[in-house]
Parts: C-alpha cells; sequence; structure tokens
C-alpha cells in the first residue's frame, strides 16, 4: 500500500482514501451487469422516478449516453418507463422489483469485500470505524443539507428575476 502524507487538509485526506477504498472494493466485487448501469440503478434509486436529463447530469454524461444506458437496463427489465405527471410528454425512469433486487445483490456483494477487510482489523480499529461512521453520518447530512439550501436558493433567486 502506498502511504501518504497526512499533513495535507482532512477533506483531501478523507476523499483520497474514500476513493482508493472504493477503487479497490470495485476491483474485488463480482459485477453481474457493468459498472456504469450499477451506477445508475444507484442513482434512480437515491433520487426516485427521475428524468434522463436528470439522470444524465446526475451521472456527468451527456443525454445520449444515458438515454442508452437505461434503454440497456430497461431491455433488462431493472427499470421501467412511466409519464411524468407534471409533463405528459416527458416520462420517468424507476426502478423495478428485480432492479432493486440487483441493486440490493451488488450492494451486498461490494460490503462482503469490505467486511473481509474489517475483518483483519484490530478491535480498537474497529471500534474507530464505528466513531467515523457517526462522522461521516454527519457530513453527509451537512452536505444534503447544503445542497437543499442551494437548491432554495436557486429557486428564489429565479423566482425574484422573473
Amino acid at each position: 500500500m502506498h502511504e501518504h502524507a497526512t499533513d495535507g487538509p482532512v477533506g483531501a485526506e478523507l476523499l483520497d482514501r474514500i476513493v482508493r477504498l472504493n477503487r479497490w472494493v470495485t476491483h474485488h466485487t463480482t459485477w453481474t451487469v457493468p459498472l456504469a448501469q450499477a451506477r445508475v440503478l444507484s442513482q434512480i434509486n437515491e433520487l426516485g422516478p427521475v428524468r434522463v436529463s436528470d439522470l444524465a447530469r446526475a451521472e456527468h454524461c451527456s443525454q445520449p449516453t444515458m438515454t442508452t444506458l437505461v434503454h440497456r437496463l430497461q431491455e433488462q427489465q431493472l427499470v421501467a418507463r412511466t409519464t411524468d405527471p407534471d409533463d405528459a410528454r416527458a416520462t420517468r425512469i424507476s426502478l423495478t422489483p428485480q432492479g432493486r433486487r440487483m441493486l440490493a445483490d451488488l450492494r451486498r456483494e461490494r460490503a462482503r469485500a469490505v467486511e473481509s477487510l474489517i475483518a483483519d482489523l484490530t478491535p480498537a480499529q474497529r471500534r474507530g470505524l464505528q466513531g467515523a461512521l457517526q462522522a461521516l453520518t454527519g457530513l453527509l447530512g451537512a452536505a444534503y443539507r447544503q445542497s437543499a439550501d442551494l437548491s432554495i436558493k436557486s429557486v428564489s433567486k429565479d423566482l425574484s428575476s422573473s
């Protein structure tokens, strides 16, 4: 394992470790669908019924690329299209029961890879992970609150400039 200096900002160190752990787990996971499709399933699960354009934005890809990914998932009966209740011309993508099972299976497989690593830690290190999980939960809460605040400010700005 490569050692990295710990004199940098905590945020940079945290992201470095998360990215490296995620990369390791991804490499040591058996994938039953391509990784890009698994990511889209996860995004749909998090966002709820969503338009293809919003999925593309969330995944930082073009709309045609996302349309292709969604079409492949639909062919596998992992996602379904429904009419958007806000705009009958548009559709929303949601997970099917089969898609939810697939995502749950993928997450269990990834968790097994992490659990195999945790099993090799000392009891003190495992307790440290419990504390880190609490801190990460707080960090995620702050991130989602900040995102919501930015969205509200953006909507307010849009309304005031109309």
